[in-house]
């Protein structure tokens, strides 16, 4: 497999890997606050919204964000709930098709956005049920950001799968 091929199997196994016993409020709240928690570690300037549903559990926007971010947010979940895939995956899929992703996919490019950092919050026994997303960074950081977290925060719950190696970009 070439290098491209590789990264999309990484990014589905990802997917694959990081699922929840259970994703309740509190859960959301706790994603949150530990990406948000490392953000501020590592003096990172980005929103972080996590969802279930339609409905938002916890939306944070640290110093150096703009409402900008907010138009990344929202395009960034419209991917992932439309296509239940990670807005990387997606995104870097059309790029490895050598397609425009709006026109491929026949979608308004105002209101998808195919970038990374938004994942799939995905629940054992029922599926996708919400998403978590980062917007600020460079998208391939924005993904490893959640991605990172949602595995520690897994390991921690004593959920999903033993932790595996994690992808960089």
């Amino acid at each position: 497999m070439s290098e491209d091929q590789n990264l999309l199997q990484d990014l589905l196994d990802q997917e694959k890997r990081l699922v929840f016993d259970r994703f309740d409020n509190d859960i959301a709240i706790l994603l949150g606050t530990r990406i948000v928690e490392r953000a501020r570690q590592e003096k990172l300037a980005i929103v972080v919204d996590i969802a279930r549903g339609d409905q938002r559990l916890f939306y944070c926007a640290l110093a150096g964000t703009s409402a900008d971010n907010e138009f990344w947010v929202a395009g960034k979940k419209a991917v992932v709930r439309r296509f239940g895939h990670s807005s990387f995956y997606i995104g870097q899929r059309a790029r490895l098709r050598g397609v425009d992703f709006a026109a491929s996919a026949l979608v308004d490019p105002a209101l998808f956005r195919a970038h990374g950092g938004c994942f799939p919050i995905n629940v054992a026994g029922v599926g996708m049920v919400g998403t978590a997303t980062v917007s600020g960074l460079p998208q391939a950081d924005d993904h490893k950001l959640v991605v990172s977290v949602i595995e520690d925060l897994l390991a921690e719950l004593g959920q999903g799968e033993p932790r595996a190696e994690v992808w960089t970009a």
